[in-house]
């Protein structure tokens, strides 16, 4: 199986992109966030002609996830129980089961800065997904969780930790929320860099950030134990974060040797 997650940042903007992506790489799901598009206007019928099935948590302009499937698409779950708001819950947690697998596309809270109440909303959030998952560990089904988690897990996953001290995304108590996901029985599947010896996934568009390679690794994959020890690779796929208008995220992809369930097409 073919596993990818992505920030698409915006799939009305990225679409011509997505779709040739998705064509090129031949992905059997895919995870994506920030797809910012009204409820019920993700390009279904496009994506469709490629063969995938669509999920998808959409509240507007903002925020947005949807699970891609070759494999079959069930069980799908909007958030999740318990979910914080802001002050309403809003479209970050998406889950459903494709060819056995529980797969969950999320994307966390920014934060902000220290002192703002959405940093708050960050952390309350993340305790309440790891509690979710909790119970879902106690199922048969392999279960991967992935997108765009806001936080850098290690200061070798920023490009410069001493340029974010008193920032969001690096504080001890954000890196503490993952570990406590991790601590769940979660591997973080770290992918292969594609240029130098950080994988990082996000490259901010200003001051030519991405062909500096400074950038940081707040893109996640995070796996229980059945489907981590099948993964035969991963990588972060540079090559979609180039040329005119692209994402300020790059895809992760996985390939693991968990056989579908059903013909992928």
């Amino acid at each position: 199986m073919r596993l990818a997650t992505w920030n698409v940042n915006s799939v009305k903007a990225r679409l011509p992109r997505l779709l040739d992506w998705l064509a090129d790489t031949k992905p059997d799901v895919v995870c994506l966030q920030e797809t910012k598009c009204p409820d019920g206007a993700f390009p279904v019928a496009e994506v469709g002609a490629l063969g995938y099935a669509v999920a998808s948590h959409s509240d507007g302009r903002w925020n947005g996830v949807a699970i891609l499937s070759r494999v079959g698409l069930t069980d799908v779950t909007l958030g999740f129980p318990g979910e914080p708001g802001f002050p309403d819950p809003e479209a970050r947690a998406l889950s459903a089961t494709c060819a056995g697998l529980r797969v969950w596309s999320v994307y966390v809270p920014n934060g902000r800065t220290l002192d703002d109440p959405h940093y708050g909303y960050k952390l309350t959030w993340l305790g309440a997904l790891r509690d979710t998952l909790e119970v879902e560990l106690t199922g048969s089904a392999p279960l991967v969780v992935c997108g765009d988690f806001n936080v850098a897990p290690t200061d070798a996953d920023v490009w410069d930790p001493a340029l974010f001290t008193g920032s969001t995304h690096v504080t001890p108590a954000e890196r503490a929320a993952l570990a406590a996901l991790r601590d769940l029985g979660l591997a973080d599947v770290v992918p292969t860099p594609m240029k130098g010896p950080h994988p990082f996934t996000y490259w901010d568009y200003r001051a030519g950030m991405f062909h500096q390679n400074k950038g940081m690794r707040i893109d996640l994959v995070y796996a229980s134990a059945p489907f981590a020890r099948v993964v035969r690779a991963a990588y972060v796929d540079r090559e979609a974060r180039k040329g005119k208008g692209p994402s300020d995220h790059a895809p992760i992809v996985v390939d693991a040797d968990l056989v579908p369930a059903v013909e992928t097409f």
